[in-house]
């Protein structure tokens, strides 16, 4: 049988913060983000304010640590640098978090799209059509022209 939730008091900081401790325990979420959800929730801008102050005060709750989790999650997932930093962003990260993020990477992004294509694509170009969809997938997965060029070369380079 489900169990019944009886609706939280949208002005209680304290319900606020238990709402925003059961998202937290499934995953890292920023601070935007983490107020986004309770608000949709239908708490308060104060409530949510204070549960998000709280939250902070027992460390249950850091963009820097988001940030952290966040890049290296997506850059095993195969994404590039571009299409972290506006992820981050969107998601109200400091340029400072955001920087310190990518640069505890220690990634070669050339490298990174150079497996990026490889796992994607199998094998190297044989037309410019074939190189045009190659960059376009790059550029979609968040890496720069500059890098997505150098790795579509080194791939083609090293390719007998």
């Amino acid at each position: 049988m489900p169990r019944s939730r009886s609706k939280a008091d949208p002005a209680d900081p304290d319900a606020a913060l238990e709402a925003g401790l059961r998202l937290l325990v499934r995953r890292e979420h920023s601070a935007l983000e983490l107020a986004r959800k309770l608000a949709e929730r239908g708490f308060e801008r104060d409530a949510v304010d204070a549960a998000l102050e709280r939250a902070r005060e027992l460390d249950y709750l850091s963009d820097t640590r988001y940030a952290d989790f966040i890049a290296r999650h997506r850059t095993e997932q195969g994404y590039g640098e571009q299409r972290i930093r506006a992820e981050l962003a969107h998601n109200g990260i400091s340029n400072d978090t955001v920087n310190a993020a990518i640069d505890a990477l220690e990634v070669n992004w050339t490298d990174q799209a150079r497996g990026q294509l490889e796992r994607h694509f199998r094998y190297p170009p044989d037309t410019r059509e074939d190189e045009a969809r190659m960059l376009r997938h790059l550029a979609g997965r968040g890496f720069s022209g500059g890098v997505a060029h150098q790795a579509l070369a080194a791939w083609k380079d090293e390719t007998p």
